[in-house]
């Protein structure tokens, strides 16, 4: 790449706000999945009995749902970041490619 472009792209204030917008939100995806993994991984090391309780006459155990619930959040929050970044993310770099090439 051109380091006269790679210095216009970053000094463009398109980039600053795609930059400040994508690390801002990929931090707080970042928060809200460490809460519910390590969330999880306290209930596993400091109550085993609440998560052992059974569900129904069966053999699933409170924990087998929220384990589950665990893999479905991540998708879910992947997802989240997906759609965000199709949506906004996207438009902004095409405005900042339009910006720079001009």
């Amino acid at each position: 790449m051109d380091p006269e472009l790679a210095q216009r792209i970053a000094a463009h204030p398109a980039y600053q706000q795609l930059k400040r917008s994508r690390s801002a939100f990929g931090w707080w995806l970042t928060l809200a999945m460490m809460l519910v993994y390590y969330g999880f991984i306290v209930l596993v090391a400091f109550d085993k009995p609440f998560l052992a309780q059974r569900l129904g006459e069966g053999v699933m155990t409170l924990g087998i749902p929220l384990g589950f619930g665990v893999i479905v959040f991540t998708v879910v929050i992947t997802a989240v970041y997906v759609r965000r970044a199709n949506r906004e993310f996207d438009e902004l770099a095409q405005q900042l490619n339009k910006a720079v090439q001009a």
